[in-house]
């Protein structure tokens, strides 16, 4: 490997977003066409949250994206309960609005089984990941952020051992939608993107500080699962607002943390750092709404044929160096 591919550090973050997941999923496997291995290959860091957090473990794990994405369009259905014939799901669906003002969405266990497929995550670990990994989630209880992330330092030894499922229930424990996901030491974890839903400016600070790689080296792919378009009234009351205030503060933080990874790396500025690719669109793809699975997964594709030939000098000259963790989990004794 020459030295210059060494140098240039290549990060992946990917976004949350529910089943709007599909979006990045297909549009990795789109660009998966024209390349020899798997793309999570290509990359040194790899960040993820939420349904970004499940594709950025799958990546790590050497899963090929069209793997991933399969697992949205054949799994999605019964992860978000909408696997039954049109005229049961339509009651379902009614009946889940009603009781979704006192108590979650879905249950958990779909997605559970889903990921521990031996096709999957199986009963892979965190630290058996090929790429490093920066995963977010949230504790509620002590009100405090929890990133997840592969031993790329000597100070990283806690999280190696742990379940890749159980990393990605965490990241994915979406409030109102699913429980809060309990680790095996019971620790309560929830969704990622409470705090970081677009997760490049963590990835940033990582690769920056603790992995100790120069800013004007970095090169960042960014992976949005769409962004919504709305307007807020001037003097818009609760009514009029809460529709749309997940949205409001999701589009603040990633946009935010698109200015931190911006500032850190010099993009716009000294060079070109940051690749962010999303689309923009209105109300019509809820985070789970399965039926739109077909349609996202088309979107996806179609980026991918447009951005390919823009990145590949980027990022898919040659495979990321190998990535060898500080300390391996040794399965005889766990």
């Amino acid at each position: 490997m020459d030295l210059a591919s060494i140098q240039n550090r290549r990060i992946l973050c990917i976004d949350g977003g529910g089943i709007r997941g599909t979006f990045p999923a297909a549009l990795l496997a789109g660009m998966e066409n024209h390349l020899p291995n798997p793309i999570g290959s290509y990359f040194d860091l790899i960040a993820g949250t939420s349904t970004g957090g499940i594709l950025a473990l799958g990546l790590g794990m050497g899963l090929k994206a069209s793997t991933i994405l399969s697992l949205y369009e054949q799994e999605g259905p019964k992860i978000f309960g909408q696997h039954h014939g049109p005229a049961i799901n339509f009651i379902l669906r009614k009946t889940r609005v009603a009781r979704w003002l006192v108590h979650r969405k879905y249950s958990s266990e779909n997605l559970k089984s889903a990921l521990a497929d031996p096709e999957v995550l199986g009963t892979k670990l965190l630290g058996e990941s090929k790429t490093r990994l920066v995963i977010p989630a949230w504790n509620p209880h002590l009100q405090k952020v929890y990133i997840f992330k592969t031993a790329h330092h000597e100070r990283l030894r806690t999280d190696y051992k742990t379940s890749a499922v159980d990393v990605a229930l965490a990241t994915a424990a979406a409030p109102t939608y699913f429980q809060q996901h309990i680790t095996r030491n019971d620790v309560s974890l929830l969704d990622g993107g409470i705090w970081a839903n677009n997760p490049i400016a963590i990835a940033a600070v990582e690769a920056i500080t603790l992995l100790g790689w120069p800013a004007k080296h970095l090169n960042i792919m960014s992976l949005g699962c769409l962004e919504e378009m709305y307007s807020i009234p001037k003097s818009g009351g609760l009514g009029q607002l809460s529709m749309k205030i997940t949205n409001l503060f999701m589009n603040g933080q990633s946009h935010g943390a698109k200015g931190i990874a911006k500032l850190l790396t010099g993009d716009g500025h000294e060079r070109k750092a940051i690749f962010r690719i999303t689309d923009k669109i209105q109300n019509e793809y809820k985070l789970d709404d399965v039926r739109k699975i077909r349609e996202l997964k088309g979107r996806g594709f179609a980026r991918a044929r447009e951005e390919f030939p823009r990145l590949e000098k980027y990022f898919f000259k040659c495979r990321a160096e190998s990535f060898d963790p500080v300390y391996k989990p040794d399965r005889s004794i766990i």
